[in-house]
């Protein structure tokens, strides 16, 4: 009986491993985002991350230029603690109410949706992937903000880039890294 390797899943790394992911041979303004992170900015930099089961949304202000993103690994958690962006009923508003701070508006902002991988699962619509997607989806939907892009689900994960500066987005699967 032949054994079939282990798929690759981001969510387990241990952050040495994930510090590699940050050194890109560029001078461009750069951030790495890890998981259970907000960050949002006003600076044209590029924002990245890896995502498997996780899910991050990138919002950007099409008028001021200006966004963030989130990373998080679980639908639901308490919403208080040193861990609490790890879960995405408390990641999401963060991050909307991080990017208003900067003076966006609400009607302005656009959206996007990455990761959601369900490697492991059998069911995929109850896989942690599904659901933090399906979660994501109902928060945008909620506070009114489109989303203009997703690539979700799969058996692969992502790096993602978020340019800042003109709100572009770029993926890349993991057997392509």
């Amino acid at each position: 009986m032949r054994e079939t390797p282990p798929k690759f899943n981001p969510a387990v790394l241990p952050v040495e491993f994930m510090k590699s992911f940050e050194h890109v041979d560029s001078d461009e303004p750069r951030h790495f985002l890890y998981p259970g992170q907000v960050f949002v900015t006003r600076d044209p930099i590029t924002i990245s991350t890896i995502l498997g089961s996780c899910a991050a949304i990138c919002l950007w202000d099409r008028h001021k230029r200006v966004g963030g993103m989130n990373h998080y690994l679980l639908p639901e958690g308490l919403g208080d603690g040193p861990n609490r962006l790890r879960y995405g009923n408390v990641a999401n508003p963060e991050l909307l109410e991080r990017v208003l701070a900067l003076g966006c508006e609400t009607r302005n902002l656009q959206a996007k949706i990455f990761g959601g991988s369900s490697a492991f699962a059998v069911d995929l619509s109850q896989s942690v992937g599904s659901r933090n997607v399906e979660l994501a989806e109902s928060f945008l939907r909620s506070a009114g903000i489109p989303v203009v892009e997703r690539e979700v689900s799969g058996k692969h994960g992502r790096r993602l880039f978020f340019q800042i500066f003109d709100g572009v987005t770029k993926i890349k699967s993991f057997d392509q890294l």
